[in-house]
């Protein structure tokens, strides 16, 4: 249970950084670069959020939860952003749900589903680098 909450929580912070500059990049940078850019320079933010909020989890928030139970946290809460993608492409911009995962630019797209995969994998490499740093510390 405590899994999931945590889950709960770094979703949060990663979808709540989304919904955020969700609309500052449609309306401030598409008009003025394109879409493909506006998505690229909206990514780096996004990994930041996604850095900060697993080092958060791992350090802060749960620093006693074992390797799986991080890698838990890291896939369950990629699953409710893909989850939360699908509602806001079907109920915000009308689309179906394989339009939503099939109309991305491919640029763009591919490095929405990496930074996916950043995303699912953090909070177990925040833990496991918290770990490594305390285990050279007691040497």
């Amino acid at each position: 249970m405590r899994t999931v909450w945590l889950a709960l929580v770094y979703f949060g912070c990663v979808f709540g950084a989304g919904l955020l500059l969700g609309p500052l990049r449609v309306l401030l940078l598409e008009p003025r670069v394109g879409r493909r850019a506006a998505e690229l320079l909206e990514m780096p933010v996004m990994l930041a959020v996604i850095a900060l909020a697993a080092a958060w989890i791992a350090r802060r928030v749960a620093p006693d939860l074992h390797a799986s139970g991080r890698l838990g946290v890291g896939v369950l809460a990629t699953a409710l952003v893909l989850a939360a993608d699908v509602a806001v492409g079907v109920a915000l911009r009308g689309m179906t749900v394989a339009q939503v995962f099939t109309e991305r630019d491919p640029v763009a797209g591919l490095a929405f589903y990496a930074s996916l995969a950043v995303c699912a994998l953090a909070p177990w490499y925040a833990g496991r680098r918290r770990r490594g740093i305390a285990m050279r510390r007691a040497r």
